[in-house]
């Protein structure tokens, strides 16, 4: 008979959690599949573009993907799927909690959104208003940093070289920065068939790792909880997609992150993790600030950057999976940085 050691234990766990994930996250699927094209979810296509005037090469872009009608908010799915399994095996006040309560919040503002979206008009990007979406997502990061900084009573974080560094009821802003930029870009990065899920499979291994290696498996189980439904996800959403996981997906996904890199005191390597939603965020204001300046002069053809390579002539698939890629070795510097920093 083999003996397994408390660490074993632990381990196989948290690997059984993650392939819940994936198992309860399938199992949602043709729930949702079945309602969203019984009802018509689908999503309205932008005329907007995020750098400001119109989206005319994303319009050229995407208008026969559009005319397929791919139903919106199957981030529905996998949010459900986390937030089940969490509540029912990995509930822990000082570790699960917070991301899951993050997650949910980003979660319900994303929908409301996308059911706006949904039953709008076809003028403009139909939802929510920006200024609004941005002022519910903040309370969400705001509320979520005075728990972070009472509650859990952290009041400093790490620097390679610095050690850690005590901001008191600073932790509260830099909280909501964190959340509210990481929510932002993975928004941002949801833009190609499959990109956003590949990309934040990657960012959640490697979390997964970092909450392993400093003993909190609770955590860890929660980040590989979300890799499991996100292959799920995944699986259906790559090209041609079947659906997509809207704001309600990336938000909530992109807010739980965030969290995460607070809770492990690792937000000095989240950016080297997260580097191509830094890209992508960054090709938009690049874009937006180059119109602003140099009289409607863009640096990129079409902003985020992943638009910009398909409109020089990469397929879609090609730019996905390179950039998965990118994600990918993204996350082992981001995983060499924190071992070195130990």
């Amino acid at each position: 008979m083999i003996h397994l050691t408390l660490q074993s234990h632990t381990t196989v766990r948290i690997l059984m959690i993650g392939i819940l994930g994936f198992v309860v996250a399938t199992a949602i699927t043709p729930v949702y599949t079945t309602l969203a094209y019984k009802y018509h979810w689908w999503k309205k296509q932008r005329t907007d573009a995020w750098s400001g005037g119109e989206a005319t090469v994303y319009n050229k872009l995407h208008a026969e993907k559009h005319k397929r009608h791919i139903p919106n908010m199957a981030g529905i799915i996998f949010v459900t799927s986390i937030a089940l399994i969490t509540l029912f095996l990995n509930l822990k006040r000082d570790q699960t909690w917070l991301p899951l309560a993050g997650m949910v919040a980003a979660g319900a503002i994303g929908l409301i959104d996308d059911i706006m979206n949904i039953r709008g008009s076809n003028r403009g990007i139909a939802g929510m208003r920006a200024k609004v979406k941005f002022l519910l997502y903040s309370a969400v990061g705001l509320i979520g940093g005075v728990w972070f900084y009472e509650k859990l009573g952290v009041h400093s974080i790490f620097l390679p070289g610095i050690h850690e560094w005590n901001i008191g009821i600073g932790i509260i802003i830099l909280f909501w920065f964190v959340v509210v930029a990481t929510a932002n870009s993975v928004n941002i990065t949801d833009g190609l068939d499959g990109l956003a899920g590949g990309l934040l499979t990657s960012s959640f291994m490697a979390y997964t790792f970092i909450c392993a290696v400093q003993g909190k498996y609770a955590l860890a189980a929660f980040c590989l909880t979300v890799v499991g439904a996100l292959l799920s996800y995944t699986w259906f959403n790559i090209f041609p997609a079947r659906f997509f996981m809207g704001d309600v997906g990336s938000f909530a996904l992109g807010t739980a992150l965030g969290i995460i890199a607070m809770q492990t005191d690792t937000v000095y390597i989240l950016p080297i993790i997260g580097a191509v939603y830094v890209m992508e965020t960054g090709s938009v204001i690049i874009n937006r600030l180059s119109k602003k300046l140099r009289h409607g002069k863009k640096v990129f053809l079409s902003s985020p950057i992943h638009h910009h390579f398909e409109a020089v002539g990469w397929p879609e698939t090609k730019v996905t999976m390179r950039f998965w890629i990118l994600g990918q070795m993204a996350a082992v510097l981001g995983l060499v940085v924190f071992l070195i920093g130990r």
